[in-house]
């Protein structure tokens, strides 16, 4: 068998896709899941696309003022944090139609009783009457299956918490390309990886930390300023317990485990290496040096983000720039999708 048989995606370009909603205060769970990850994919030599996917943020009620501020405080947030436009193409999915409609062309090929087995939407209609919900909410993973495959995306950073979408997109491309008996779409593979692919909460290590949380103190904010990151970070919940000297030892401590997943992660160490050099010391030390540390790497960022959005105009040119890169891109791949469907075209 050869090798491209043995590889489904051996013919397509390597190429990184991944969104954010914009649906303001992105925290340090964002950062370290996806933004910091994101920066460093820059530098492998693959070709890197990052969207805010305002048409998802829009399937729950939006202020629509607020949803402008808040796309681009996200575009601020990816530049503060190292994503670099002249590198990776930036910008936000409405201003690229081909993503509507091709989601719309998946939409026809995806079944319901796939949308309605997404956990997600069983969450966000859990005890409320799901037929109240809108149908956007429901068509969702099909849209995002648009936004990876509309680009051939091959590799798609993710969350814990999203590989069910990302398997619904390669289930969506392979019946695709089974039913019009062509291998037109690739099988995008999931890049899970870091120490701290999903930070918890701060007052709950049970908790994924979210900006929906009631309480400010339980999450990082990517605006928070240099003395409410280390106040945070000294207030943080936490056991009586010193640090375990051994992995094993976190096993049980949600709180601990997520204090020192978040250290290595910002340190660009193994929690091995945490474990190591903080083992059996007591709160009192490792919560000022998480502290110090998580101040170090992340105030430059709301620095940075604040000095951006002074300038709006100048955020919206870069949406902009990207967003032709991306129809350049999208254009070619959603003409011959049409083609293959059998839609007559003039041009």
């Amino acid at each position: 068998m050869s090798d491209a048989a043995q590889t489904p995606n051996a013919k397509f370009k390597p190429r990184i896709f991944s969104g954010i909603q914009p649906s303001g205060n992105l925290t340090l769970g964002n950062y370290l899941g996806a933004l910091k990850r994101f920066a460093q994919k820059q530098d492998e030599g693959i070709e890197t696309i990052y969207c805010l996917v305002d048409l998802h943020a829009i399937t729950v009620w939006q202020e629509p003022e607020a949803l402008k501020r808040q796309t681009r405080e996200a575009a601020a947030a990816f530049i503060a944090a190292g994503i670099d436009p002249a590198r990776s193409i930036l910008f936000n999915q409405s201003q690229v139609s081909a993503h509507a409609e091709l989601a719309w062309l998946l939409n026809c090929v995806a079944r319901i009783g796939w949308m309605y087995r997404m956990t997600q939407f069983k969450d966000k209609t859990s005890g409320k009457n799901a037929e109240n919900s809108s149908l956007g909410l429901l068509a969702y993973p099909s849209l995002m299956a648009a936004d990876i495959l509309l680009y051939h995306a091959t590799m798609v950073p993710v969350g814990e918490d999203q590989k069910q979408h990302l398997e619904l997109t390669r289930d969506i491309a392979a019946k695709f390309n089974h039913d019009y008996k062509t291998d037109f779409f690739p099988s995008p593979e999931p890049l899970i990886e870091g120490a701290a692919t999903r930070v918890m909460s701060l007052r709950d290590g049970s908790k994924k930390m979210s900006k929906s949380d009631p309480s400010d103190a339980s999450r990082i904010n990517l605006t928070d300023s240099a003395d409410t990151i280390a106040k945070k970070f000294r207030k943080a919940v936490t056991d009586p317990a010193p640090l375990p000297e051994t992995l094993d030892g976190l096993a049980e401590r949600p709180e601990a485990r997520n204090l020192v997943n978040i250290y290595a992660a910002l340190a660009d160490k193994t929690v091995e290496d945490v474990i190591a050099e903080y083992g059996g010391q007591g709160w009192g030390v490792f919560k000022p040096a998480l502290a110090d540390l998580a101040v170090d790497k992340l105030a430059p960022i709301s620095t940075e983000m604040a000095r951006l959005m002074n300038d709006p105009a100048e955020i919206d040119r870069i949406l902009g720039q990207g967003a032709a890169k991306a129809d350049e891109i999208a254009q070619p791949i959603l003409a011959k999708t049409l083609d293959i469907m059998g839609m007559v075209r003039s041009r």
